[in-house]
């Protein structure tokens, strides 16, 4: 019984750490652009936003107990340098900022039109730093009181939604493949195989914490509350997409937040604001606790505690306070380059190892997939700001799936055998990873 509380707890946890603002935002976003391509999309918005987070709690778990443990059966400097990358973009440089606009654009303006950002950053943060400065509590909080209030909402709105569509399937430009490609781009725009990296460390710390401290039992809560979490993200982020999809809304001009508010409100009436920004409120402060928490922890251990917990978190919310006025819209069109550089390369180190980690254990063939997932994604980096000629291009579209930003997939399967095939797989006495 204590055991499957405990579980119940911490998957409710993991599920409102991950369930932040673009997670609410997104989904239906991609529903108006889709038409009935729906079933696909969901699909595909699944793999990057539920199922490799997932894997990503798998890479931890089966290599240690943080993020460090992951990077060091590469090389000893990778955690340190893509783990400070991963923690700006999900924390101050993007995520965080964005729970805080969030909140304001659909929790705070529709009921108050003349409301200023700068005031409900303010409040918000200080609540995220009241409720982060005490890192053991943060896992409980979130459990046991925010994650149910927030399920109870959003699945009451979903069924509601399902049982009386507002229209019909909207119109779409988009073939299968395409609304494939977009379900599964956008869902680098959760953050969440980042974020899995980092709060995996969290939730193993908190299963210690409740006395599973063996690694067997360990791992089995651990998974068992990814499981749990990832559930109840499938429930969400489909019925969102659904949602989106049978709004009758086709002007993809629409604002993320304005397209939510008008969803919640067409089914709900005027409750459903009132619904809708308890929900984005809850959503965004339990992402934001997490993300502030995982922060102050990974710098503080980064810095050998020469930059305590409590500065880490008081500097993490003043910098976020700051950046999350300039607007969802804006933030989320200032992070799509930067996550289309860092996905592949997170994306390959979490892949490779969950399914590959405990047959091969040399170090060349996850060296060479991540080399050709970096290389692939500077490449499509440089596609973003057209700093490709025309020509080149064409050449490049000859790499399966390049056209829909996906080049990189492939080069790094083919390097990863091309290591496997120079350095063998490695055995017990191989320098791991």
């Amino acid at each position: 019984m204590k055991r499957t509380r405990d579980i119940i707890t911490i998957g409710f946890a993991l599920f409102a750490m991950f369930f932040g603002a673009g997670n609410l935002l997104l989904p239906p976003y991609i529903g108006i652009q889709i038409g009935d391509h729906v079933p696909l999309t969901i699909l595909a918005f699944g793999l990057t936003g539920i199922l490799l987070p997932f894997f990503g709690i798998l890479s931890i778990v089966n290599s240690g107990e943080d993020f460090n443990d992951l990077g060091d059966r590469v090389h000893k400097n990778l955690a340190p340098i893509l783990g400070s990358i991963i923690m700006l973009c999900i924390g101050p440089m993007i995520a965080i900022p964005r729970t805080a606009a969030t909140t304001f654009e659909v929790g705070i303006l529709p009921s108050f039109p003349d409301a200023k950002p700068i005031w409900t950053s303010i409040i918000f943060f200080a609540t995220t730093w009241a409720l982060t400065i005490a890192p053991s509590k943060v896992v409980d909080i979130i459990g046991n009181f925010l994650t149910p209030l927030l399920l109870v909402l959003l699945i009451g709105l979903i069924v509601v939604g399902v049982l009386n569509p507002i229209a019909d399937y909207t119109h779409t430009d988009l073939n299968a493949g395409e609304s494939f490609t977009l379900g599964f781009i956008d869902g680098y725009q959760t953050l969440d195989v980042l974020a899995s990296v980092i709060f995996a460390g969290i939730i193993i710390t908190a299963s210690k914490a409740k006395g599973y401290k063996d690694i067997k039992s360990k791992n089995k809560v651990v998974i068992a509350a990814g499981v749990l979490a990832a559930v109840c993200l499938f429930i969400i982020y489909g019925g969102l997409i659904y949602l989106g999809a049978r709004s009758g809304v086709e002007d993809p001009s629409m604002k993320r937040s304005e397209l939510l508010i008008f969803i919640s409100r067409s089914i709900l009436g005027h409750y459903g604001t009132i619904a809708i920004a308890i929900s984005i409120a809850l959503a965004c402060l339990t992402t934001a606790i997490a993300l502030t928490s995982a922060i102050g922890t990974f710098f503080s251990d980064l810095t050998n505690n020469k930059l305590g917990y409590k500065v880490l978190v008081t500097l993490c919310c003043v910098i976020s306070c700051v950046l999350s006025i300039t607007g969802v819209d804006n933030i989320i069109s200032f992070a799509y380059p930067i996550l289309s550089f860092v996905y592949p390369i997170v994306i390959t180190l979490v892949i490779y190892y969950v399914l590959f980690g405990k047959l091969v254990k040399s170090r060349l063939p996850y060296w060479l997939a991540l080399a050709g997932s970096t290389v692939m994604a500077i490449v499509g980096l440089f596609k973003q700001f057209n700093l490709l000629s025309a020509s080149l291009i064409d050449k490049l579209n000859h790499i399966p799936f390049f056209q829909y930003d996906l080049g990189w997939v492939v080069p790094s399967i083919v390097l990863f055998i091309i290591g496997i095939l120079i350095g063998g797989l490695g055995n017990k006495n191989t320098e791991t990873l």
